[in-house]
């Protein structure tokens, strides 16, 4: 990987308790005392380095690799290079991820971006707001009358946070990112630059006077272990409230329109935009820019292709994706039907000279 010189470096480590740690074999126990000081992906990696394969489409970069040790699944083991150690794994990646994670643990949660261990003498924080012990608050953060925020939590500088919000303990803040009208559970992280809270696209259109607009009098609802990406916005509610489900992840640049229900567990890429009153179930998958009508239900376990626009109910468990959305099966035997179409077009005689 490029030199961690924003993060702890991880200790020299031998091939042996990697290989305990992974609950991985090695090939050659010859090779245990082997000592390893870093990540790195197949094409970057030195003698120094651990690696994994789980690809195909990686094989070549697997050939050329100079890496020390490299996990990988059995059914490859014999395509590593003599000079690399073989740790056989069964998912060779989630192997890899599990020893990331001891290594790089200060990559997961974000910090006090300044290394402060307290509250900024620069920060503004109401007299009427309640932080428990253990709270951190960056420079030039601002704390509302009435503001909850649990022990453990960091507020990232220039962050606001609105009168009455209730932040749950082990939570991160990022900079600049403002909450209002919100309730969040325990070990939210919320990235850089979000806007949380402000009132959803309410009008009633096109009146004599011109648009009038709707208050929006409901909350957000962000419950436990939820991630929220930098840039990311959440209207607050209307008449009810917008509900993100408890080990949600939301990637960068999200807009969730008010009144949104979103269940346990989702994940959503990065550009989507979700219109209001929508419901979207537990343990769904949303691809980068997909876009979804207003008032629309997605069943749990759906999942939805990057890049496709949804006007239509979707079951538990629907495989979808296209431009208007549609089953996953049906779409590519229509774009399948439509590239024949054109082919045999361009072979039709008649049609030379048209274009």
């Amino acid at each position: 990987m490029a030199q961690p010189i924003f993060f702890k470096k991880p200790p020299a480590t031998a091939l042996a308790e990697i290989a305990a740690l992974a609950k991985a074999e090695l090939a050659d126990p010859s090779r245990a005392d082997r000592v390893i000081t870093g990540l790195a992906s197949l094409d970057e990696a030195g003698p120094m380095h651990l690696t994994f394969f789980d690809n195909l489409k990686y094989a070549d970069q697997l050939k050329a690799t100079r890496a020390g040790a490299c996990l990988v699944s059995a059914r490859f083991a014999a395509q590593v290079p003599a000079h690399v150690a073989v740790l056989r794994v069964a998912q060779p990646f989630r192997a890899f991820v599990k020893i990331a994670r001891e290594w790089h643990g200060d990559a997961l949660r974000p910090q006090s971006w300044v290394g402060n261990d307290g509250i900024a003498a620069s920060a503004i924080i109401d007299p009427t707001a309640r932080l428990e012990d253990g709270v951190v608050v960056d420079p030039l953060a601002v704390i509302g009358p009435d503001v909850e925020i649990g022990a453990g939590s960091v507020i990232g500088a220039g962050a606001v946070i609105g009168p009455g919000v209730k932040i749950g303990r082990d939570c991160n803040v990022g900079a600049r990112t403002a909450i209002q009208c919100a309730l969040i559970g325990n070990n939210v992280l919320i990235h850089p630059g979000c806007s949380i809270g402000q009132d959803g696209y309410g009008f009633i259109f096109f009146g004599p006077d011109g648009h009038l607009k709707v208050p929006q009098t409901g909350r957000v609802l962000i419950q436990n272990d939820v991630e929220v990406g930098a840039g990311t916005t959440i209207d607050r509610g209307s008449l009810r409230d917008t509900v993100i489900g408890e080990g949600t992840k939301i990637d960068n640049q999200v807009q969730i329109g008010h009144n949104v229900t979103i269940g346990r567990h989702c994940l959503l890429a990065a550009q989507i935009g979700l219109a209001g009153s929508l419901t979207i179930g537990d343990n769904v998958a949303l691809g980068a820019k997909v876009g979804i009508n207003n008032h629309l239900k997605i069943g749990d376990g759906a999942q939805v292709t990057a890049m496709s626009g949804v006007k239509d109910d979707i079951p538990a468990g629907g495989r979808w994706g296209g431009f208007f959305a549609k089953p996953t099966r049906q779409w590519f035997k229509e774009i399948l039907a439509v590239e024949r179409l054109a082919r045999d077009s361009k072979a039709d005689p008649k049609e030379e000279g048209r274009e």
